[in-house]
C-alpha cells in the first residue's frame, strides 16, 4: 500500500485519508523525489497531452501561441476554447462534425448553466481539434483518427516511447476516445522533463513555451493549473483524470504524481508539496484546498510527509 500524501482535516478531525504515488527529478535529470511506487505503470490520463501535441507538432502541425497551447488543453468549456477549437478545424477546412471526441458539459460550471452539451464544450476538443487538423496536413484520414493503427495515433506512440524512454506496456482507452498509453511516473515526469528543456524552436520547445505563455488556453480562467503556471515562473503543469499530475521547471526539474483513489481534490497540494522539495518557492495559498461547512472554512486538504 502506498504512503499517504493528503489528510482531509474538517473541524479539527482527519475525515479520510489519500495514498500515492511520487516520482520527482533533479535538474540533471537523476531521481530527487521517490514516494510510494514511481516506477509502477500508470495511465497518465491527460498529463500525457503535451506529449500528444509534440507529436502532432512533429508531423507538422503549425499552430503557435494560444492555438498551440489548445492543442494540449484540458480546458473548462469557455466561449474562447470553444471559439478556438473551431477556428483550428475552420482552418483546417473541417467543421466540429468532424470531431470524435463525446459531447459533455463544459467543466467551468458557470460555463454550463447558460450553455449546452457538445463536442466543442468537451474538454479535449481543442486536442482532437489538432489532431484533425494534423491529419489533413499529412493526408491522412479523418473519419478514423482515434484508432489504434492510424498513422497520427502510430506517431504519438512513437513520441511517447521517445520523450518518456520507455516502450508502451499497454494501451487504452482515454475518456475523450484517443488512445491511452501506459508508462511509469518516473517516464512522464521524464517527458516533461525533455518538453521544457528542449532547444528553442523545436516543436517541444514550442509547446512548452505556448503553454507556459497562455495557462488559461491549457485549463481554464479559475483553475488550479492556471494559478500555478502564473505563480510560479516557468513552470509547465499539466494534470490528469484519475488523480495525475505532471509538470515541470524551465532548468529541467520535473515531477509526477497519481492519487491512488483518483481524487482531483487531492492533486494540487502534493503537486505543490514536491515543487517545494524541488526547491521551488510556492504561494502558500497554493498549498492547500478549503473544506466549507455552510458558509464558513472549516477545514483543509493538505499534504502530509514531505
Amino acid at each position: 500500500m502506498h504512503p499517504v500524501l493528503v489528510e482531509v482535516e474538517r473541524s479539527g478531525f482527519v475525515e479520510s485519508r489519500h495514498r500515492g504515488s511520487v516520482a520527482a527529478l533533479a535538474a540533471d535529470g537523476s531521481p530527487a523525489v521517490r514516494i510510494g511506487s514511481p516506477d509502477d505503470l500508470v495511465f497518465p490520463r491527460s498529463a500525457n497531452k503535451p506529449i500528444q501535441a509534440v507529436a502532432m507538432a512533429r508531423s507538422g502541425l503549425a499552430l503557435e501561441g494560444e492555438l498551440l497551447a489548445l492543442s494540449s488543453a484540458s480546458h473548462s468549456g469557455e466561449d474562447f476554447h470553444v471559439e478556438g477549437a473551431r477556428k483550428i478545424l475552420a482552418d483546417a477546412g473541417l467543421t466540429p462534425d468532424a470531431l470524435r471526441c463525446p459531447p459533455q458539459w463544459p467543466l467551468d460550471l458557470e460555463v454550463a448553466v447558460r450553455s449546452e452539451r457538445s463536442r466543442l464544450r468537451m474538454n479535449c476538443s481543442g486536442k482532437h481539434a489538432a489532431m484533425l487538423a494534423t491529419c489533413v496536413i499529412n493526408g491522412w484520414p479523418t473519419e478514423s483518427y482515434l484508432e489504434f493503427d492510424h498513422p497520427l495515433q502510430l506517431a504519438v506512440r512513437v513520441t511517447v516511447e521517445d520523450l518518456t524512454g520507455e516502450r508502451v506496456a499497454a494501451t487504452g482507452v482515454d475518456g475523450c476516445g484517443a488512445p491511452l498509453f501506459a508508462v511509469s511516473l518516473t517516464g512522464v515526469a521524464r517527458a516533461l522533463r525533455a518538453i521544457v528543456t528542449a532547444e528553442p524552436g523545436t516543436p517541444e520547445r514550442r509547446l512548452a513555451d505556448a503553454m507556459r505563455a497562455h495557462p488559461e488556453w491549457t485549463s481554464g480562467t479559475d483553475r488550479d493549473e492556471r494559478r500555478l503556471m502564473n505563480a510560479v515562473p516557468g513552470l509547465l503543469v499539466k494534470c490528469g483524470a484519475e488523480g495525475v499530475d505532471a509538470f515541470a521547471l524551465a532548468d529541467g526539474r520535473a515531477g509526477a504524481i497519481k492519487i491512488d483513489d483518483g481524487a482531483m481534490r487531492a492533486r494540487t497540494p502534493v503537486t505543490v508539496a514536491t515543487l517545494r522539495a524541488l526547491g521551488a518557492a510556492v504561494p502558500d495559498e497554493l498549498a492547500t484546498v478549503p473544506l466549507h461547512g455552510g458558509d464558513a472554512v472549516v477545514g483543509e486538504i493538505r499534504a502530509v510527509g514531505f
